[in-house]
Formats: C-alpha cells, structure tokens, sequence
C-alpha cells in the first residue's frame, strides 16, 4: 500500500432504510456534505417495497465512499447488525433515514473524541415536528452543558442529567469506538425500539465520555407511520422491560440508592406510562371501553407505579396534573385523560409537540 493511504475510514456511517423514498437521499447527502471526508457510508435498504432501493443505488454510482446493501426485510435491528459486521472505520455513527445532520457534526466529534481519548462522544439534537401541508414545523433542542467525565464514577453521577435531556437513550447523537463494540460482542437486539438496549449495553462499563453542548443531528417526527404514532398492542410491557434495564444498571452503577439519579429514573418511568395510558386510548385500539378502563387500572395500581409516581417530581404544573389519576389510582379518570391526550396528538400535533416539550 502507498505511503500516506489509509486502509480504513476513521467514521463508519450506518444508515438503515426502509421505504423512504422521498426521505433516504436528504439523510446521505447530508452526510456527503461533512466537512470530514474520511468516511463510509453504508446504507442498507432493509427490503423496501418502494423505490428507496432505487434511490441508493443511484447514490452509490457517484460516491464510492457509499457502500449499499439490499437484503431482504429482516428489521431495522438487522440492519445495523449488517452493516456493523461490515463497518471498518475507528468510530461508528448511526443515522436514520428519514433524518439528518449538520455537515460540521462528524468533524467535531471526532475532534472531541481524539482529543479526548473517548469511549463515547456525544452531542445534541433538534427534534422537528411536522404538521400542515406546507412544511410547518416546531423545533426543540435537546442538549447539555460540555462536559468531559474521565472517569466511569463521574459519567455515572452525571447521568441523570444526560437521561433527563433524552440524550442517552438513541444512539444516533452518539460517536462509538467500533473496536469496543466488537470487543464487548454488541449488536442490535431483535426488538422493536431496539436502540436503547444497544446504548444500554455500551455506557454499562464506560470509561471516559465527553459531551459537547453543541446540536447537529435533527430527528424528524413526520411521516404518519412512523414508529413513534402507532398504537403498540405490547408497548406497556416493553416499557415495563424497559424500566428494569434502568433499575438494573443503577444498581450495576451502585447508584441505586442516590435520590438524584431515582427521581429521574422514576419520573421516565411516570411519563411513559402516561404514554401507555395514552396508546390504549388510541383509536385504533379495538378493546372496549370497559377494557381500556381494566387495562389502565392494572397499570397504575402496581407498586411499581405508585413508587413511581411517589418519587418523581414533576417539572411542570400540567405533568403534576397528569400524575393525579396514577397517584389516586383512579383508572376511569386515568382513561379520560388519556382519550383527551389521544384525541391532542391525533388531531393537533402542534400543540402535542408543545405542551410534550414543556413537560
């Protein structure tokens, strides 16, 4: 090899795409237009039924830094699991196909890792809410203060906050050392929302962490059947799976015990089991009234819950209102809040938007 080629990238991007055809162009350009150059990008159309399989291919004719792959569907799990097996660079990002990032976003947090020597570098995010027909949206940043935590106790303590502000749960704000991944055996599990379980599983025993208080990658809530709006017949159960990952790496960061880190811990698990409320109450959630109202009570009358809703401490008058019917265990006022909540996100995203980011 010539002196002065490197073999490998220093980024791998991974892009999973599944019928987005008029998204999935936007998501790599963007990515062509990092200011890093030094780059792959590979993108594997998960079986799609529309033309995102056409529009990659056309892609990868004009970049040869754009690796494509057109298994048939398997899931967005599988997908990442795909291109990781066949990622070279130093460090992994993760994007969805329906996003996208600034072009400075992949420089600066290389930039912050190798200066840092950093397991894990992360950064901010925008989430864009669309609504209307003509590109109207509503923006909400997502960021905290820099840091650098050199040390697993600081990252650890430091945590709470990096929850808090949702940006410890998605891995698509996050750059990853692929030799650790490989070294730890990680990959996505074969689960819907499978991500957070993949973030789980890397900050578990984390070194050292930086995190900038800038934001580049902007997650885009539009499309009408995106994962995040559809009713889940089993979201109460994943959430319920979900809060023990929680429980269970607090007690592995022995921080089980700090009321810093448990009232957050409880208040997500509060929140989202609003979310649940709120999903059984979704139209297309074919039980009647009288089985919503049983489902709901089963929900809110656990110990789980009541020690949720105990310990977390609202930031907002409208979320303390919100918690009422879990605290009193009155599952029917529980359902009308939750059909008046259906009702907001189904008919008026904006306002959802809003009042969701003032919680």
């Amino acid at each position: 090899m010539p002196v002065g080629v490197k073999s490998y990238p220093m980024v791998s991007v991974i892009i999973p795409a599944y019928n987005v055809e008029d998204y999935v162009q936007r998501a790599v350009e963007s990515v062509q237009r990092q200011t890093l150059t030094d780059i792959e990008i590979l993108v594997v159309d998960d079986g799609s039924t529309d033309r995102t399989g056409d529009v990659v291919r056309r892609l990868t004719r004009h970049d040869l830094r754009i690796v494509d792959f057109h298994p048939q569907n398997g899931g967005a799990p599988a997908a990442r699991n795909l291109a990781l097996n066949h990622a070279r660079g130093k460090y992994v990002f993760f994007m969805d196909a329906d996003d996208w990032a600034e072009p400075s976003m992949l420089l600066d947090l290389v930039e912050l890792a190798e200066n840092n020597y950093l397991d894990l570098a992360i950064a901010g995010f925008y989430i864009e809410t669309y609504f209307g027909k003509n590109g109207e949206h509503s923006t909400e940043k997502k960021s905290c203060p820099a840091a650098i935590y050199p040390t697993q106790h600081e990252f650890r303590v430091a945590a709470a906050e990096l929850f808090d502000q949702n940006l410890l749960y998605t891995p698509w704000n996050k750059l990853f050392v692929r030799e650790r991944i490989e070294r730890l055996g990680i990959r996505f599990r074969n689960t819907f929302w499978d991500d957070f379980p993949f973030v789980l599983d890397y900050i578990r025993d984390v070194e050292r962490v930086g995190v900038t208080d800038q934001a580049y990658y902007h997650f885009i809530r539009q499309r009408e059947e995106s994962e995040t709006a559809r009713w889940r017949p089993d979201m109460y159960e994943k959430r319920e799976e979900e809060h023990g990952w929680m429980l269970d790496l607090y007690r592995h960061w022995g921080l089980d015990g700090d009321p810093v880190s448990m009232e957050v811990v409880q208040r997500r698990y509060v929140e989202r089991l609003i979310g649940c409320i709120e999903n059984v109450c979704n139209p297309s959630c074919e039980l009647s009234a009288s089985e919503k109202v049983s489902l709901i009570d089963n929900m809110i009358s656990t110990d789980r819950a009541q020690l949720a809703v105990e310990l977390a401490q609202p930031r907002s008058r409208m979320m303390r209102t919100m918690l009422m019917p879990i605290k009193s265990k009155n599952a029917q006022l529980a359902y009308h809040e939750g059909r008046i909540i259906s009702f907001v996100k189904s008919h008026n995203t904006k306002m959802f938007a809003t009042l969701k980011a003032r919680r």
